[in-house]
């Protein structure tokens, strides 16, 4: 009995090794979540972009029903009219008086399927389709920038996270530096080494610290719960998140001259508006077509409910023609109304050019000034970890002062918190850089 027991506590043992060199030799990979996943999650969750996509749905929609215009129309029609007395024809001829019923009983049918074609528009449908093929580009301009700014305030909000990080690092590091400082102080002080003073001033200063500390953790708090919202999962997510590289992107190493000239080529905002300005001067060619003659080809076949004719079915064709020449002033003030508003658009369109100059230089200049402030806290570090080393040894070998400690931390904090304020800059400003130049 025993040796059977032993016998399955064996196989149970080697299929349980068996499941562990499986699960060791299977290919798990645990991967970080980078800024290009965020972005996919965020392109995927926002309600915004979504609209947008929408908008630019439906404006492709309205320009195929635009171009759709050139096409023949086939409109059918049917009727039914039931009377309470028919009428009969009643004629009189030199032989007599004829009557004769019209429809066989009081009431009477008619069809019919009308084909039209137009033949001559006077711009009015060129204009029309026109119109709306710019409405389609605007639309997939603005679904271009919406994506763009999504894109940006994730990256934003991406990096924030690892800011707030550090920040907290820092104040962890700061409040653990005096709370070490004030419990020696303390020591000297209950040997009555140093003056009551300077243990208050030591324990007011971890006090401080610790409340950054705390600042600090609900900075870090906050920034998760906003970067979870744009990237549509949990607030209370603790995402495991990839360090963003410091690379700079090729783009941000050209000239600024040549950047400016990229942004107002490629910037979809741009691009918005120079297509709304088209599409309002097509609508006024429309409008003018409205003045100016239409002719359209029209073929029917219908069918008349009667006793007296021949036949009841007829078909048809013809030519059709249109000329409005008097409309007491109503298309003149529309062409008029729509002319303003594509001067007004102009004049938008002309001052964003100069916006998204402006935004492409402060990036630029945001950029160069990053990198210059990390070239310049290079060392800094180093001095400020030595200089608190060399002022806690002065107090305690009784050549220092308790203030000179504190100072030595600060100056230690400030330090860290450059340094790291100048890498989350550049890093920002990279990215906004690319914005303003169109890459996003």
């Amino acid at each position: 009995m025993q040796t059977e027991q032993a016998i399955a506590i064996n196989r149970s043992f080697r299929s349980v090794r068996w499941i562990i060199f499986a699960l060791l030799g299977f290919p798990w990979v645990i991967h970080a979540e980078s800024l290009t996943d965020a972005w996919q999650m965020s392109i995927e969750a926002n309600g915004t972009l979504a609209a947008a996509r929408s908008d630019r749905e439906a404006a492709e929609a309205d320009n195929s029903a635009a171009m759709r215009q050139r096409w023949p129309a086939l409109d059918v029609t049917g009727t039914y009219t039931q009377l309470d007395h028919a009428p009969i024809l009643d004629i009189t001829t030199p032989a007599g008086q004829l009557q004769a019923p019209i429809w066989k009983h009081d009431g009477y049918s008619m069809a019919g399927a009308d084909l039209s074609v137009p033949l001559w528009t006077s711009g009015r449908i060129s204009g029309a389709i026109g119109a709306a093929a710019a409405r389609a580009r605007g639309a997939g301009a603005q679904e271009a920038r919406s994506a763009a700014e999504l894109k940006l305030a994730v990256t934003e909000s991406y990096i924030a996270v690892f800011r707030s990080r550090k920040s907290l690092l820092v104040a962890e590091s700061s409040a653990a530096s005096l709370k070490a400082h004030a419990d020696d102080v303390k020591v000297m002080y209950d040997k009555e080494a140093v003056a009551r003073s300077d243990l208050l001033a030591a324990q007011v200063a971890f006090a401080n610290a610790a409340q950054q500390r705390l600042r600090a953790g609900n900075g870090l708090h906050l920034a998760l719960a906003a970067y979870n919202r744009w990237v549509g999962q949990p607030l209370d997510r603790v995402p495991d998140l990839e360090e963003p590289s410091m690379a700079l992107p090729a783009a941000s190493t050209e000239p600024l001259a040549q950047l400016i000239d990229h942004a107002l080529a490629r910037r979809p905002e741009l691009a918005a508006l120079g297509a709304q300005r088209d599409a309002l001067e097509q609508t006024v060619r429309t409008e003018r077509a409205q003045s100016l003659p239409q002719v359209a080809l029209r073929a029917g076949y219908n069918h008349v409910d009667n006793q007296i004719l021949d036949r009841r079915n007829f078909a048809s064709i013809g030519i059709g023609f249109q000329w409005r020449l008097f409309d007491s002033g109503q298309l003149a003030a529309r062409t008029g109304a729509l002319r303003s508003r594509a001067h007004a658009v102009a004049l938008r369109l002309a001052d964003l050019r100069s916006l998204v100059t402006l935004e492409v230089e402060t990036s630029f200049y945001n950029r160069d000034e990053a990198a210059a402030r990390i070239r310049v806290m290079a060392g800094a570090i180093e001095q400020a970890e030595e200089n608190v080393r060399i002022a806690k040894e002065l107090y305690t070998s009784g050549l220092g002062t308790n203030s000179q400690v504190l100072d030595a931390e600060t100056l230690r904090v400030v330090a860290f918190t450059n340094r790291d304020d100048a890498a989350f800059d550049l890093l920002v400003a990279q990215y906004r850089l690319q914005r303003a130049v169109g890459e996003f």
